[in-house]
């Protein structure tokens, strides 16, 4: 009998994993919190807009209110809500997951350690993404990065986790490149290192990736703010590893590692109009990753009795879009210039 599939959390990226994992024939039920989205899946399946192709999948879609209805237990629950959504999306699933089921993180930011607080350690699986893609319409999906352009990695946090990896792994397998690492927490803080260095500071100006990165004087504070969390991250104990199906001679071999990053990033998983879930989130009203992310580095830098000015300054600036105050546009470049000056 096949393992039951959950995948809690059907935006974009959800939802395209969704599609992937169930056109490979597992059995899975996609449960999300906009009920026109689950509306539009119900009668039309998820539409993928890919570059090169456009796949339409019918899929099982549930509200969050119908999970009290379920009568059967999930063997594994992957969690692409938004970071901040973490815990209390945990508890609301820890009550249908088997007692050896498992809750795998697939999300920006560091959640594992609160996952794993909800359901026990020896219940969740680390993991980090790595997919560019938005929704803006019920049911449509516009993802830039298809599977093979697309990765994961996967990572036990507890004894009776290791060897369970590929469970999650070959799930993730139908939506993207996998690598199971030894070290997930440090792997994740690189994936943070990355967000760090794009999320928030190019949505500050409205732009896409590519684009703000062309600016010179946005790609030297981009690559600043990525510095910051890596010595940041260094300094929490965290080797520096390889993401993003690098090597660690490429980690070795590199005196501009966050560059590197940031270019094969841009290379590999993104077109030239990929925008950040941060911008999304700000175009369409709602409330953003900020402090999971530059926020998370400040703060744990300043816990360290250390300085992180450049995360700090976005950090402050994106508080200003969080509250109305200022708007994403290219103009602000020159705030971010004086604040880092």
């Amino acid at each position: 009998m096949g393992k039951k599939i959950a995948v809690l959390g059907a935006g974009a990226n959800g939802a395209g994993i969704g599609a992937d994992i169930t056109r490979a024939g597992h059995d899975v039920v996609l449960i999300d919190q906009w009920p026109e989205h689950v509306k539009a899946m119900r009668e039309n399946g998820i539409r993928i807009v890919m570059p090169e192709e456009t796949q339409v999948t019918p899929v099982r879609a549930y509200n969050l209110c119908d999970v009290c209805t379920f009568r059967e237990k999930f063997d594994i629950v992957l969690l692409v809500m938004k970071a901040y959504d973490s815990r209390w999306a945990t508890q609301l699933i820890e009550p249908y997951l088997k007692d050896d089921g498992l809750v795998a993180a697939v999300q920006n930011g560091m959640t594992t350690d609160t996952v794993a607080s909800v359901v026990g350690p020896e219940r969740t699986m680390g993991c980090v993404i790595e997919i560019s893609s938005t929704m803006y319409e019920p049911g449509i999906v516009q993802r830039d990065s298809p599977p093979p352009r697309s990765w994961f990695a996967v990572g036990s946090i507890h004894p009776a986790t290791r060897g369970r990896e590929k469970e999650v792994a070959e799930l993730l397998a139908c939506a993207g490149r996998v690598d199971i690492v030894e070290n997930i927490q440090a792997t994740k803080w690189m994936k943070l290192v990355s967000n760090a260095t794009t999320l928030v500071s190019t949505g500050l100006l409205g732009m896409s990736i590519h684009d703000a990165a062309e600016i010179p004087e946005m790609r030297q504070i981009m690559l600043r703010a990525g510095e910051e969390a890596l010595e940041t991250g260094k300094a929490l104990g965290h080797p520096v590893l390889p993401i993003f199906g690098m090597t660690a001679e490429d980690v070795r071999s590199s005196n501009r590692l966050v560059e590197k990053l940031l270019d094969t990033l841009l290379a590999g998983f993104t077109i030239k109009s990929t925008t950040t879930t941060v911008l999304q989130d700000w175009n369409k009203g709602r409330h953003s990753e900020v402090n999971e992310l530059n926020g998370h580095v400040a703060a744990e830098a300043e816990r360290l009795g250390r300085t992180a000015p450049v995360n700090k300054a976005i950090t402050e600036l994106a508080m200003k879009v969080e509250r109305g105050e200022l708007k994403p546009d290219p103009a602000n470049l020159e705030l971010l210039l004086r604040r880092t000056a």
